[in-house]
């Protein structure tokens, strides 16, 4: 069994995107990786933009670092950029620039975890690999019955087991991307439309009516709330910027952070231990940046100087490299408020 009514409708429904009906895998690679904890929908600028920049992968893997973060820049989740990558100089210096043909070989490239390295097999070599994510999850839960708890290893492996006895081998890229976009239009998490569903009479949860129960989940974490003191070092129209070294938002430039403490005094102390004691601190505003397992409620501070003060750990950037250096969201909406509200006040510093 393979679901019959599946592929029918989605020849029919299947939704249009520029990263859809390629069977580049560079080009399939690309939009998975982006694809990963972002709307599909929001993805459609970004790898327009990024496949004009790198459009294969002798350009990603000879490009620097900051380039390929910058235009990444407002995707989030930057380890995936930093691991697109890697992955396209190891297959540049391991494969001469051919993408991997095989579910283990590109299962072993940097970045790519077994649903992407399905989705890739499936969508441009035609491999028979059911890529499983929260969409598929969904989807088999409610057609198999599935009532036990999704987030179990033992359950999840009963879900992929239904999805690989079921794939489609004749069409199987298809297969996978039919089901994501029944997730996505039909099969809806909160309220599903049942009543217009291919899938309809083969499934157990609209059988039971109970499909707005399914799947079962195991409630996650909420998201730590952390405070933080943004600093905003000007002078003469320019701003100073630190390379982030911690594992979140590595590489990219931020303000002065000071994590955990977003008091005007733990401001001041991290200042005076870069070496700008002394330094007017003014307050502007509140500002609040969600991240998936973090909360930034953040304090931005303006520290106006008279001197760019030579700063080791730091740059001073002026309008061109702020536009051009890859920043978080966070600090570009740090940024646009404190800007704002510094012209406000007569200074156009910043």
């Amino acid at each position: 069994m393979s679901y019959p009514e599946l592929l029918p409708w989605y020849d029919i429904n299947r939704r249009e995107f520029p990263f859809r009906g390629t069977k580049d895998p560079y080009a399939v690679w690309i939009s998975e990786i982006m694809l990963q904890q972002t709307r599909t929908e929001s993805v459609v600028k970004f790898y327009t933009r990024f496949l004009s920049r790198f459009p294969d992968i002798v350009s990603l893997a000879e490009a620097a670092e900051q380039d390929v973060l910058k235009y990444w820049e407002g995707l989030g989740y930057y380890s995936r950029a930093r691991n697109l990558h890697k992955a396209a100089r190891l297959i540049l210096t391991e494969y001469g620039g051919a993408f991997p043909d095989s579910y283990d070989r590109i299962r072993r490239l940097p970045g790519i975890g077994e649903y992407t390295a399905a989705a890739v097999s499936s969508i441009a070599f035609g491999l028979a690999y059911p890529a499983v994510d929260g969409n598929l999850t969904r989807v088999l839960s409610r057609l198999h019955g599935v009532r036990d708890d999704t987030n179990i290893p033992s359950v999840k492996r009963h879900i992929r087991d239904l999805a690989m006895q079921n794939i489609d081998t004749r069409r199987p890229g298809d297969w996978n991307q039919a089901l994501m976009d029944l997730g996505a239009t039909l099969c809806l998490p909160a309220v599903p439309a049942c009543g217009t569903c291919p899938l309809k009479n083969r499934c157990s949860a609209f059988a039971e009516g109970d499909a707005d129960l399914l799947p079962v989940r195991s409630s996650a974490k909420p998201p730590v709330p952390v405070a933080v003191g943004v600093g905003i070092v000007t002078c003469r129209n320019r701003v100073l910027l630190l390379q982030r070294n911690k594992s979140l938002l590595h590489g990219l430039w931020t303000f002065i952070l000071c994590e955990g403490d977003s008091r005007q005094e733990g401001m001041i102390q991290t200042l005076s231990d870069l070496g700008f004691s002394g330094s007017a601190c003014l307050y502007l505003e509140d500002a609040r940046h969600v991240f998936t397992h973090r909360i930034w409620n953040m304090k931005l501070y303006h520290i106006p100087l008279p001197e760019a003060y030579p700063c080791q750990e730091g740059i001073w950037a002026d309008k061109s490299q702020l536009e051009s250096l890859p920043m978080p969201s966070a600090m570009k909406k740090a940024h646009t408020l404190a800007r704002a509200l510094i012209t406000e006040k007569g200074d156009a510093s910043c």
